[in-house]
Protein backbone atom coordinates (compact mmCIF):
# COMPACT_ATOMS: atom_id res chain seq x y z
CA UNK A 1 0.00 0.00 0.00
CA UNK A 2 1.36 3.51 -0.89
CA UNK A 3 0.85 5.24 2.27
CA UNK A 4 1.22 9.23 1.76
CA UNK A 5 2.21 10.89 4.73
CA UNK A 6 -0.10 14.26 5.14
CA UNK A 7 1.23 14.93 8.72
CA UNK A 8 4.60 16.91 10.26
CA UNK A 9 7.20 15.02 12.20
CA UNK A 10 6.59 17.88 14.52
CA UNK A 11 2.18 17.33 14.17
CA UNK A 12 3.29 13.27 15.03
CA UNK A 13 5.61 13.91 17.78
CA UNK A 14 3.05 16.29 19.07
CA UNK A 15 0.14 13.84 19.03
CA UNK A 16 2.19 11.07 20.35
CA UNK A 17 2.65 12.69 23.33
CA UNK A 18 -0.49 13.66 24.16
CA UNK A 19 -2.52 10.55 23.60
CA UNK A 20 0.34 8.89 25.72
CA UNK A 21 -0.35 11.73 28.37
CA UNK A 22 -4.12 10.63 28.19
CA UNK A 23 -2.51 6.96 28.54
CA UNK A 24 -0.87 7.41 31.39
CA UNK A 25 -3.49 9.70 33.42
CA UNK A 26 -6.54 7.14 32.62
CA UNK A 27 -4.15 4.60 33.98
CA UNK A 28 -3.15 6.03 37.13
CA UNK A 29 -6.89 6.21 37.81
CA UNK A 30 -8.73 2.95 36.41
CA UNK A 31 -7.39 -0.29 37.15
CA UNK A 32 -7.47 -2.74 33.76
CA UNK A 33 -9.84 -1.74 31.25
CA UNK A 34 -7.72 -1.14 28.42
CA UNK A 35 -10.30 -1.43 26.19
CA UNK A 36 -12.35 1.15 27.37
CA UNK A 37 -9.06 3.06 27.50
CA UNK A 38 -8.92 2.73 23.55
CA UNK A 39 -12.31 3.41 22.73
CA UNK A 40 -12.44 6.62 25.10
CA UNK A 41 -8.95 7.83 24.07
CA UNK A 42 -9.89 7.35 19.93
CA UNK A 43 -13.24 8.17 20.26
CA UNK A 44 -12.29 12.28 21.54
CA UNK A 45 -9.74 12.46 19.40
CA UNK A 46 -11.87 11.37 16.57
CA UNK A 47 -14.16 13.66 17.75
CA UNK A 48 -17.12 11.32 18.60
CA UNK A 49 -19.68 10.27 21.30
CA UNK A 50 -19.18 6.92 23.22
CA UNK A 51 -21.98 4.65 23.89
CA UNK A 52 -20.36 2.43 27.37
CA UNK A 53 -22.50 -0.69 28.05
CA UNK A 54 -21.84 -2.32 31.48
CA UNK A 55 -23.06 -3.64 34.85
CA UNK A 56 -22.77 -1.05 37.56
CA UNK A 57 -19.71 -0.50 39.79
CA UNK A 58 -17.16 -0.91 37.12
CA UNK A 59 -15.34 2.50 36.75
CA UNK A 60 -17.65 4.64 34.13
CA UNK A 61 -17.95 7.34 35.65
CA UNK A 62 -14.60 7.37 36.92
CA UNK A 63 -12.84 7.03 33.58
CA UNK A 64 -14.99 9.84 32.07
CA UNK A 65 -14.20 11.65 34.67
CA UNK A 66 -10.16 10.85 34.73
CA UNK A 67 -10.20 11.73 30.98
CA UNK A 68 -11.69 15.02 31.57
CA UNK A 69 -9.60 15.91 34.54
CA UNK A 70 -6.31 14.71 32.22
CA UNK A 71 -7.54 17.94 30.08
CA UNK A 72 -8.77 20.17 32.23
CA UNK A 73 -12.15 20.13 30.50
CA UNK A 74 -15.77 21.16 32.07
CA UNK A 75 -17.18 17.86 33.42
CA UNK A 76 -20.66 17.13 33.96
CA UNK A 77 -22.10 14.29 35.27
CA UNK A 78 -26.40 13.89 34.39
CA UNK A 79 -28.05 10.93 36.30
CA UNK A 80 -30.82 9.97 33.90
CA UNK A 81 -34.24 8.91 35.51
CA UNK A 82 -37.62 8.90 34.22
CA UNK A 83 -39.08 11.90 35.71
CA UNK A 84 -36.04 13.92 34.02
CA UNK A 85 -37.22 16.55 31.53
CA UNK A 86 -35.29 18.57 28.51
CA UNK A 87 -34.76 21.14 30.23
CA UNK A 88 -33.00 19.58 33.54
CA UNK A 89 -30.16 19.09 30.54
CA UNK A 90 -30.08 22.09 27.95
CA UNK A 91 -31.58 24.14 30.61
CA UNK A 92 -34.89 26.66 30.60
CA UNK A 93 -36.24 30.51 30.96
CA UNK A 94 -37.41 31.54 34.30
CA UNK A 95 -38.96 34.30 35.06
CA UNK A 96 -37.08 37.29 37.22
CA UNK A 97 -39.25 39.73 39.03
CA UNK A 98 -36.36 41.89 39.73
CA UNK A 99 -35.49 43.30 35.96
CA UNK A 100 -39.60 42.27 34.96
CA UNK A 101 -38.10 39.79 31.98
CA UNK A 102 -37.77 36.07 31.10
CA UNK A 103 -33.78 34.85 32.05
CA UNK A 104 -32.02 31.90 30.59
CA UNK A 105 -30.32 29.14 32.61
CA UNK A 106 -28.08 26.90 30.31
CA UNK A 107 -28.23 23.11 31.73
CA UNK A 108 -25.61 21.27 32.48
CA UNK A 109 -24.35 20.09 28.98
CA UNK A 110 -22.84 22.62 28.07
CA UNK A 111 -19.80 21.03 29.57
CA UNK A 112 -16.76 19.69 27.39
CA UNK A 113 -17.58 16.41 28.63
CA UNK A 114 -20.70 14.84 29.94
CA UNK A 115 -21.65 11.74 31.35
CA UNK A 116 -24.78 10.58 30.46
CA UNK A 117 -25.19 8.40 33.33
CA UNK A 118 -28.07 5.19 32.68
CA UNK A 119 -29.14 7.35 29.34
CA UNK A 120 -32.40 4.59 29.33
CA UNK A 121 -33.77 5.78 32.15
CA UNK A 122 -34.69 9.08 30.99
CA UNK A 123 -38.06 9.38 29.06
CA UNK A 124 -37.81 9.53 25.19
CA UNK A 125 -38.69 13.13 25.02
CA UNK A 126 -35.49 13.80 27.19
CA UNK A 127 -33.34 11.79 24.83
CA UNK A 128 -34.33 13.71 21.73
CA UNK A 129 -33.42 16.85 23.17
CA UNK A 130 -29.82 15.06 24.37
CA UNK A 131 -30.02 14.00 20.93
CA UNK A 132 -29.72 17.46 19.25
CA UNK A 133 -27.08 18.56 21.40
CA UNK A 134 -25.28 15.74 20.49
CA UNK A 135 -25.98 15.83 16.47
CA UNK A 136 -26.00 19.26 15.64
CA UNK A 137 -23.90 20.66 18.80
CA UNK A 138 -26.90 23.13 19.55
CA UNK A 139 -29.81 23.59 21.60
CA UNK A 140 -32.84 25.30 21.29
CA UNK A 141 -34.32 27.36 24.16
CA UNK A 142 -37.04 29.72 24.02
CA UNK A 143 -36.51 30.36 20.51
CA UNK A 144 -32.87 30.99 20.64
CA UNK A 145 -30.09 28.54 19.72
CA UNK A 146 -27.25 28.33 22.03
CA UNK A 147 -23.68 26.46 20.02
CA UNK A 148 -22.17 24.22 22.52
CA UNK A 149 -18.08 24.43 23.99
CA UNK A 150 -16.45 25.03 20.36
CA UNK A 151 -13.50 23.30 21.53
CA UNK A 152 -14.35 19.79 22.65
CA UNK A 153 -17.81 18.38 23.17
CA UNK A 154 -18.02 14.77 23.81
CA UNK A 155 -21.16 12.88 25.23
CA UNK A 156 -20.28 9.83 27.06
CA UNK A 157 -23.52 7.76 27.73
CA UNK A 158 -23.64 4.38 30.11
CA UNK A 159 -26.34 2.17 30.06
CA UNK A 160 -27.18 -1.02 32.61
CA UNK A 161 -28.04 -4.46 30.48
CA UNK A 162 -28.83 -5.75 33.08
CA UNK A 163 -31.38 -3.88 34.83
CA UNK A 164 -34.68 -3.06 31.95
CA UNK A 165 -37.21 -1.80 34.91
CA UNK A 166 -37.92 1.89 34.26
CA UNK A 167 -35.86 1.61 31.24
CA UNK A 168 -36.81 3.33 27.57
CA UNK A 169 -34.24 1.51 25.30
CA UNK A 170 -32.58 3.98 22.92
CA UNK A 171 -34.23 3.96 19.41
CA UNK A 172 -31.90 2.48 16.34
CA UNK A 173 -32.17 6.01 14.75
CA UNK A 174 -30.69 7.78 18.34
CA UNK A 175 -27.92 5.02 19.09
CA UNK A 176 -26.82 5.33 15.48
CA UNK A 177 -25.55 9.12 16.75
CA UNK A 178 -22.92 7.19 19.18
CA UNK A 179 -19.42 6.77 17.33
CA UNK A 180 -18.63 3.76 19.00
CA UNK A 181 -20.55 1.61 21.68
CA UNK A 182 -17.78 -0.23 24.28
CA UNK A 183 -19.18 -2.95 26.62
CA UNK A 184 -16.90 -3.31 29.50
CA UNK A 185 -16.56 -6.49 31.92
CA UNK A 186 -15.76 -7.73 35.50
CA UNK A 187 -11.91 -7.16 36.60
CA UNK A 188 -9.56 -9.73 37.38
CA UNK A 189 -8.66 -10.96 40.40
CA UNK A 190 -5.70 -9.24 40.08
CA UNK A 191 -7.32 -6.06 39.17
CA UNK A 192 -9.62 -6.25 42.09
CA UNK A 193 -6.74 -6.53 44.33
CA UNK A 194 -5.35 -3.28 42.58
CA UNK A 195 -8.47 -1.06 43.11
CA UNK A 196 -8.46 -2.13 46.93
CA UNK A 197 -4.76 -1.19 47.32
CA UNK A 198 -5.21 2.15 45.26
CA UNK A 199 -8.38 3.05 47.29
CA UNK A 200 -6.49 1.96 50.45
CA UNK A 201 -3.55 4.53 49.53
CA UNK A 202 -6.10 7.47 48.20
CA UNK A 203 -4.88 7.46 44.94
CA UNK A 204 -8.07 7.08 43.33
CA UNK A 205 -9.78 10.00 45.39
CA UNK A 206 -7.15 12.16 44.61
CA UNK A 207 -7.51 15.02 42.50
CA UNK A 208 -3.92 15.32 40.32
CA UNK A 209 -3.26 18.37 38.34
CA UNK A 210 -4.04 18.13 34.25
CA UNK A 211 -1.58 17.19 32.05
CA UNK A 212 -3.00 18.93 28.92
CA UNK A 213 -5.46 21.77 27.86
CA UNK A 214 -8.36 21.09 26.09
CA UNK A 215 -6.15 22.78 22.84
CA UNK A 216 -4.26 19.92 22.84
CA UNK A 217 -6.74 17.80 22.39
CA UNK A 218 -8.27 20.22 19.96
CA UNK A 219 -5.23 19.74 17.41
CA UNK A 220 -5.19 16.13 17.52
CA UNK A 221 -8.43 16.07 16.66
CA UNK A 222 -7.14 18.32 13.33
CA UNK A 223 -3.82 16.09 13.11
CA UNK A 224 -6.18 12.33 13.15
CA UNK A 225 -8.03 14.27 9.94
CA UNK A 226 -4.93 14.20 8.06
CA UNK A 227 -4.25 10.46 8.67
CA UNK A 228 -4.22 8.75 5.40
CA UNK A 229 -6.61 6.13 4.54
CA UNK A 230 -6.32 4.49 1.01
CA UNK A 231 -9.32 3.84 -1.34
CA UNK A 232 -8.17 -0.14 -1.09
CA UNK A 233 -8.96 0.99 2.49
CA UNK A 234 -12.09 2.43 1.80
CA UNK A 235 -13.34 0.06 -0.42
CA UNK A 236 -12.77 -2.47 2.62
CA UNK A 237 -14.78 -0.49 4.50
CA UNK A 238 -17.66 -0.33 2.21
CA UNK A 239 -17.34 -3.98 1.55
CA UNK A 240 -18.55 -4.73 4.98
CA UNK A 241 -20.94 -2.26 5.36
CA UNK A 242 -22.83 -3.41 2.16
CA UNK A 243 -21.94 -7.05 3.60
CA UNK A 244 -23.99 -6.17 6.51
CA UNK A 245 -26.83 -4.99 4.79
CA UNK A 246 -26.95 -8.98 2.52
CA UNK A 247 -26.14 -10.92 5.58
CA UNK A 248 -28.49 -13.52 4.61
CA UNK A 249 -27.14 -13.44 1.03
CA UNK A 250 -23.46 -14.35 2.30
CA UNK A 251 -22.64 -17.92 0.95
CA UNK A 252 -22.13 -20.08 3.92
CA UNK A 253 -22.55 -17.56 6.81
CA UNK A 254 -25.38 -19.30 8.80
CA UNK A 255 -25.85 -16.53 11.22
CA UNK A 256 -27.09 -14.19 8.25
CA UNK A 257 -30.46 -15.41 9.56
CA UNK A 258 -30.27 -13.41 12.34
CA UNK A 259 -29.95 -10.19 10.89
CA UNK A 260 -32.77 -8.29 11.23
CA UNK A 261 -31.22 -4.64 9.61
CA UNK A 262 -28.00 -3.73 8.72
CA UNK A 263 -25.91 -0.56 8.70
CA UNK A 264 -26.32 3.19 7.32
CA UNK A 265 -23.49 5.43 6.62
CA UNK A 266 -23.14 6.43 9.46
CA UNK A 267 -21.52 3.19 9.70
CA UNK A 268 -18.66 4.18 6.90
CA UNK A 269 -18.08 7.03 8.41
CA UNK A 270 -17.30 6.07 11.43
CA UNK A 271 -15.36 3.40 10.74
CA UNK A 272 -13.27 6.25 9.16
CA UNK A 273 -12.72 8.01 11.71
CA UNK A 274 -12.04 5.13 14.11
CA UNK A 275 -9.24 3.59 11.70
CA UNK A 276 -7.19 7.00 11.57
CA UNK A 277 -7.79 7.39 15.34
CA UNK A 278 -6.65 3.92 15.71
CA UNK A 279 -3.63 3.95 13.26
CA UNK A 280 -2.01 7.24 15.13
CA UNK A 281 -2.37 5.34 18.34
CA UNK A 282 -0.24 3.01 17.08
CA UNK A 283 2.39 5.51 15.72
CA UNK A 284 1.23 5.40 12.17
CA UNK A 285 0.33 8.10 9.82
CA UNK A 286 -1.81 5.69 7.86
CA UNK A 287 -4.82 3.36 8.12
CA UNK A 288 -4.23 -0.15 7.19
CA UNK A 289 -7.37 -3.36 7.07
CA UNK A 290 -6.24 -4.27 10.62
CA UNK A 291 -6.77 -0.95 11.93
CA UNK A 292 -10.39 -1.20 10.63
CA UNK A 293 -10.51 -4.68 12.09
CA UNK A 294 -9.76 -3.86 15.27
CA UNK A 295 -12.44 -1.31 15.80
CA UNK A 296 -15.29 -3.55 14.04
CA UNK A 297 -16.97 -4.07 17.27
CA UNK A 298 -17.00 -1.13 18.82
CA UNK A 299 -18.15 0.34 15.39
CA UNK A 300 -20.64 -2.29 14.60
CA UNK A 301 -22.19 -3.55 17.89
CA UNK A 302 -25.05 -1.21 18.27
CA UNK A 303 -26.22 -0.52 14.19
CA UNK A 304 -26.73 -4.01 13.40
CA UNK A 305 -29.80 -5.34 14.65
CA UNK A 306 -30.99 -9.02 15.22
CA UNK A 307 -34.08 -10.78 15.57
CA UNK A 308 -35.43 -12.49 18.45
CA UNK A 309 -34.15 -15.67 16.97
CA UNK A 310 -30.75 -14.77 17.61
CA UNK A 311 -31.75 -13.86 21.67
CA UNK A 312 -33.18 -16.85 21.64
CA UNK A 313 -30.61 -19.09 20.05
CA UNK A 314 -27.88 -17.24 22.78
CA UNK A 315 -26.27 -15.78 19.02
CA UNK A 316 -24.35 -12.28 20.78
CA UNK A 317 -23.76 -9.67 18.01
CA UNK A 318 -20.16 -9.98 18.27
CA UNK A 319 -20.17 -13.37 16.46
CA UNK A 320 -22.09 -11.84 13.92
CA UNK A 321 -19.81 -8.98 13.09
CA UNK A 322 -17.08 -11.05 13.25
CA UNK A 323 -18.74 -13.40 10.40
CA UNK A 324 -20.04 -10.55 8.03
CA UNK A 325 -16.22 -9.44 8.46
CA UNK A 326 -14.61 -12.67 7.84
CA UNK A 327 -16.60 -12.92 4.99
CA UNK A 328 -14.95 -9.65 2.98
CA UNK A 329 -11.65 -10.48 2.10
CA UNK A 330 -9.23 -8.33 3.24
CA UNK A 331 -7.04 -5.92 0.39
Amino acid sequence: MDAKNNISQEDFNYSQEVIKKLSDYFDAKVVGQKQLKFSLIASIIADGHILVESVPGLAKTTAAKAISDAVDGKFARIQCTPDLLPGDIVGTQIYNQATNKFETILGPVFANFVLLDEVNRSSAKTQAAMLEAMQEKQVTIGGETYRMPEDIFIVIATQNPIEQEGTYPLSEAQTDRFLVKEVITYPTAAEEVEILSRIESGVISRVDDPVLTIKDVDKVQDIVDQVYVDDAVKWYISSIVVASRRANQIPGFELGKYVRIGVSPRASIAFLKMAKAAALMQGRTYATPEDVKLVRHQVLRHRIGLNYSAVADNITIEQVIDGIVNSVKTP
